[in-house]
């Protein structure tokens, strides 16, 4: 009864401000569509932070976590919670009412750049790959939505039935973390799906 009401909540929560919650969904997705563009428009700035990525410590990583699923596919939930959601998300939001809106927004923008379909053999990538997008970027939205939630209720005491800054703070924090819990179940859903899509959808789609 406990576990269904800490997954009842979420959803109480987003129907309570749904009009905010889709407006997060269509900023998410629409960042990560602009910075598809953008690449498909300069392919330079596509193959420059391809080059970057592959290059850098990311790439080094996936490089040796990629022979074994179950590493892999721990490793992007990692990657995906403590390398990028609480980081570039929760944490700015904690110090500066909703600075991890606009801290993942230049981050979705970068995201977009390096998945872009620029050519065949990335378009077909993008097939198997576009659920783990969804799922992901729904988890990271839902943490978005609870980083608005907290920078609102923080500024707007009164929106959370506060009387008090401090307690509007608490009251907003408790929504996020909430609605972090519904996150880090997409989460893990996605970094399964993303392991068997690497080691046998992929494949699959490249010899067709």
């Amino acid at each position: 009864m406990r576990i269904m009401n800490l997954l009842r909540r979420p959803f109480q929560i987003i129907r309570a401000d749904l009009r905010a919650y889709l407006l997060i969904n269509a900023l998410v997705y629409g960042v990560l569509l602009l910075g598809m563009a953008l690449a498909m428009i300069f392919p330079d700035l596509h193959a420059a932070r391809t080059s970057s990525f592959v290059d850098g410590g990311q790439g080094a990583l996936v490089n040796t976590v990629i022979g074994n699923p179950w590493v892999f596919g721990t490793t992007i939930f990692v990657v995906n919670v403590f390398a990028t959601a609480l980081p570039l998300i929760v944490l700015p939001s904690l110090v500066i009412p909703f600075a991890g809106l606009l801290v993942f927004v230049v981050k979705t923008i970068d995201i977009g750049i390096i998945l872009a379909p620029v050519n065949r053999t990335s378009a077909l990538i993008l097939i198997p790959h576009s659920p783990t997008i969804l799922i992901e970027f729904q988890a990271y939205a839902l943490v978005m939505f609870g980083a608005y939630l907290l920078g609102r209720a923080w500024v707007r005491p009164a929106t959370v039935d506060a009387t008090t800054r401090r307690q509007g703070y608490v009251r907003g924090l408790s929504r996020l973390g909430r609605l972090s819990l519904m996150a880090l179940v997409l989460f893990v859903i996605g970094a399964a799906y993303e392991a068997v899509e690497i080691y046998f959808l992929v494949p699959l789609v490249l010899g067709a």
